[in-house]
């Protein structure tokens, strides 16, 4: 993880590879944004110009380095597009400077070190330049490097992660500063942590194996952990987390992470699809649909994060985190679409394609933990491709069995940058999942899977009890170019929408 520090050095002094420093898109120009005076003094105020000349623009995300001038103690100067220059009275907006962190931490991949003179108007500014900086200079680099180039002996393996992050401007002894920055390592870190698991080979991230991570961290945090393996699934009659699990070597599991809070007054409790491979089952997917499927376990990976991110920080509020553990796979063993599962609940459920597995492992885990009366529960999952159809591949959708809520979380994940869009649950649609034989069927119409997805789901939430869905297919796994603090691959998605809940149930300020 890339170390974070809050210099009291200036621009001038500041001894690194590297000093990063906004610029803004005027309406004649390039423009130098706040934070970075003493660099511009450095160029005799002509920072500006110089950029202009080598084409910058100021745009969002551009960036543009060039050498520094003899007034500097660092070599390079990296200037980013800071996007439009603020209205009067106004600050760059916290994405903006979070996604400009990224960009130029990613541009910085190799450096030891580099100092960020972005502008640091208040506390909530340092946690984005931050937070921005520590997942831009993100790497999964686990399974690359292991030779060493011939002759020479040096390592042949990709450039390392910028190594540490000092912010220029931020002030070490302000408790708001200091609390900023220590709250943005910790999430920073745990999204981190949830790109690891979802960028893990599926060979290696079975079921077994990811409840041995989620294990491991659990007793390091102080977090209660209990794992069911396929012997209690079935004794405990979890036929639908079985059902998708039954058909592969790798066996299901169930871990319930409990994190608890001595004053707290509130539970939540967040649950995680967790397919740690998907290849549709006996409903094979098609070719070209199976590479990137090593992600459908990546709704687990944010809730096992954020779980453990809540404990570090040791928010006021009991989370729960159910993660529900299964390999999807073809078999002799495998149930067979027209096969009927009962579900936990002890509802019957015809399984008409086995490629709709996440819906069958998540509504045994909402059943469960229905038990504990939360005073909400959220589940995440890499559900639909119907999702992704209908909002992108950067936002994910939210639903729930209450307006309020999902208005409420909506607006919290808006807040901390990650892109999301309400949706309804059509009561329509449930009828499309009727079935002849069981209580319900898997699948209803095509047109609105996503929201079908959800209304399966609802089935399976206690009586009176608040829930949201959030359906991530889109967002958790990026498969283009990187941009701002987004890397190819794991995205961490849904991780700093949880935290957020968790905190602001915590302090009562969840309208």
């Amino acid at each position: 993880m890339t170390a974070l520090t809050l210099s009291t050095a200036g621009a001038a002094t500041l001894r690194a590879d590297a000093l990063v420093v906004g610029v803004a898109k005027g309406p004649k120009g390039a423009i130098v944004a706040a934070g970075a005076e003493a660099v511009d003094k450095a160029f005799d105020g002509k920072l500006a110009g110089v950029l202009d000349a080598l084409g910058a623009s100021g745009a969002e995300g551009e960036v543009t380095k060039l050498p520094a001038p003899a007034g500097l103690k660092v070599p390079v100067v990296l200037a980013v597009g800071l996007g439009s220059v603020p209205e009067k009275d106004e600050s760059f907006d916290e994405e903006v400077l979070r996604r400009a962190a990224g960009a130029a931490a990613r541009a910085l991949h190799g450096s030891k070190k580099a100092g960020f003179a972005l502008p640091l108007e208040d506390a909530s500014a340092v946690t984005a330049v931050a937070e921005g900086a520590l997942l831009g200079a993100y790497a999964f680099t686990a399974y690359q490097g292991g030779e060493k180039k011939a002759g020479n002996g040096k390592d042949s393996g990709p450039k390392q992660p910028l190594a540490e992050v000092a912010l220029l401007g931020a002030k070490p002894r302000d408790k708001e500063h200091k609390a900023a920055a220590e709250r943005a390592t910790v999430v920073a870190t745990e999204v981190n942590v949830a790109r690891d698991l979802v960028n893990t080979p599926p060979n290696d991230l079975t079921p077994e194996a990811f409840a041995a991570v989620a294990s491991a961290a659990a007793k390091e945090n102080g977090i209660k952990v209990q794992v069911l393996d396929e012997k209690a699934l079935v004794k405990g009659g979890y036929g639908g987390i079985m059902g998708v699990g039954k058909g592969s070597e790798n066996l299901p599991r169930l871990v319930k992470l409990t994190y608890t809070h001595p004053k707290a007054e509130k539970t939540l409790a967040f649950v995680g699809k967790g397919i740690t491979y998907d290849s549709g089952g006996i409903s094979l997917k098609p070719a070209g649909h199976n590479e990137t499927m090593k992600c459908d376990m990546a709704g687990a990976a944010a809730v096992f994060a954020s779980v453990v991110a809540a404990a570090k920080l040791g928010l006021r509020v009991n989370v729960t985190g159910w993660l529900a553990l299964a390999e999807n796979m073809p078999s002799g063993s495998a149930t067979k679409p027209g096969d009927v599962l009962r579900m936990y609940s002890g509802k019957t459920v015809e399984v008409l394609n086995t490629d709709a597995e996440g819906r069958l492992v998540l509504g045994d885990a909402l059943t469960k933990a229905s038990e504990d009366n939360p005073d909400a529960i959220v589940d995440v999952a890499t559900l639909t491709g119907a999702m992704v159809l209908a909002l992108g591949d950067r936002t994910f959708g939210i639903m729930a069995n209450d307006d309020a809520f999902r208005t409420s979380i909506h607006e919290i994940a808006e807040e901390v940058g990650e892109s999301s869009w309400p949706m309804p649950l059509p009561a329509e649609l449930r009828k499309t999942m009727d079935s002849p034989t069981a209580d319900i069927a898997n699948m209803g119409v095509r047109m609105g899977g996503g929201l079908v997805a959800g209304l399966f789901l609802q089935e399976f939430v206690g009586e009176g009890i608040t829930w949201a869905h959030l359906d991530i297919a889109g967002p958790a796994f990026h498969e283009g170019a990187p941009h701002g603090y987004t890397p190819k691959g794991g995205t961490g998605s849904a991780v700093r929408t949880l935290v957020r809940l968790a905190e602001r149930t915590a302090t009562g300020d969840l309208g």
